[in-house]
């Protein structure tokens, strides 16, 4: 059924997408691969194995017999993906860099160069599903749920998702490295990329310093004590304990110190010690909403993730008078953060999503 439909495979030179690639050739399709190259900044400090992994995608297509092709997207994700970052940082909020990444870059410039190349489809190696029903198609949760990329995908639309294979959605991480190892591919014992969509693991307010000016403001406590001062709202995070680096002399107890919250007009950033109730909210604001299929009638009761990994939380949403999407959660949420995505489900079935614009309790 599939011998004459041509997949180009997403080769990064990591398990994941080897092992998607084994797969498809093992289903009968016409299989390609294609490496993507998507920074540029010289980095000599082994953050970025760009040339290591395109190694290692090469000996992997090499072994299977596939051909590889080999592209540059640079000046794509630097325009549209990396400059929001900054930017979304520069306001003091934390984006999700791999949310955008995914509809941008992997799901647009590469889907689209795929194409260009006579391919019927693309393929990753993402841990999600795809499903179809009457032609509306449907992006589920990937059966591992320790691995479900969902959450990263929520962007797409219908014609990525009808152009697009996840070859590992029904399978685990565990399965997929025994395939890997049982085919002896190279990358069967590489360790999983970490860090930033395409840049790596690195210290991540170092990193954000190279590009954005420090703002030196005051940390302070929930009744407003001055602590210390910080470098810049920038580069902390909501629910953030390391890096804080908020010696003895402060607090009650031995307990640690998180933030709690960025007051953004007075560069203040505001942190309490312990599980505080300060870091927990029950609704929030969102903008920007994405959905999927059709748009739900609302108000929907249904559950959402605001971060990957986090089990899905039961909430209702509506829209508030200013057409922002208004959730609120059975139960308080910890670490709600401005700038980061909230993804909805029905079960299985990733519904869409939107960006955190504030949060407080109702």
């Amino acid at each position: 059924m599939n011998k004459n439909n041509k997949v180009i495979v997403g080769l990064s030179g990591g398990v994941d997408s080897s092992v998607a690639t084994l797969l498809l050739l093992e289903q009968g399709y016409k299989v390609e691969a294609l490496f993507m190259k998507n920074w540029e900044e010289d980095d000599k400090d082994g953050h970025c194995t760009a040339e290591q992994d395109l190694s290692d995608a090469q000996k992997v297509a090499d072994k299977l017999g596939v051909k590889l092709h080999t592209i540059n997207f640079s000046a794509d994700y630097w325009d549209d993906v990396f400059n929001h970052f900054l930017q979304e940082h520069k306001k003091g909020r934390t984006p999700n860099p791999d949310v955008l990444c995914n509809q941008k870059i992997k799901f647009k410039v590469f889907l689209e160069h795929a194409l260009s190349l006579g391919a019927d489809k693309i393929a990753t190696g993402h841990y999600a599903r795809i499903s179809e029903n009457d032609g509306t198609f449907q992006l589920k949760t990937g059966l591992d749920d320790n691995k479900d990329q969902s959450y990263f995908l929520y962007l797409l639309g219908q014609k990525q998702l009808s152009k697009s294979l996840f070859p590992l959605g029904d399978i685990s991480k565990t399965k997929v490295r025994e395939i890997a190892t049982e085919h002896d591919l190279i990358t069967a014992d590489k360790k999983d990329s970490t860090g930033i969509c395409f840049i790596g693991e690195r210290n991540f307010s170092q990193f954000l310093q190279t590009y954005l000016p420090k703002q030196q403001g005051d940390i302070v406590d929930q009744d407003g004590q001055f602590i210390k001062h910080h470098e810049g709202l920038a580069f902390y995070t909501m629910g953030q304990r390391k890096g804080l680096e908020i010696g003895g002399g402060f607090g009650e107890s031995g307990e640690p110190w998180f933030v709690a919250d960025k007051r953004i007009e007075n560069n203040e950033l505001v942190v309490v010690q312990g599980d505080h109730a300060l870091l927990y909210h029950k609704a929030l604001s969102a903008s920007d909403a994405h959905w999927i299929g059709n748009p739900p009638i609302l108000p929907l009761a249904c559950t959402a993730k605001i971060r990957y990994r986090q089990q899905s939380q039961a909430c209702t949403i509506d829209q508030d008078d200013n057409g922002q999407l208004r959730v609120v959660f059975d139960q308080s949420q910890r670490a709600v953060t401005p700038g980061q995505s909230i993804v909805f489900y029905d079960h299985d079935v990733c519904l869409g999503g939107a960006i955190i614009e504030s949060r407080d309790n109702e």
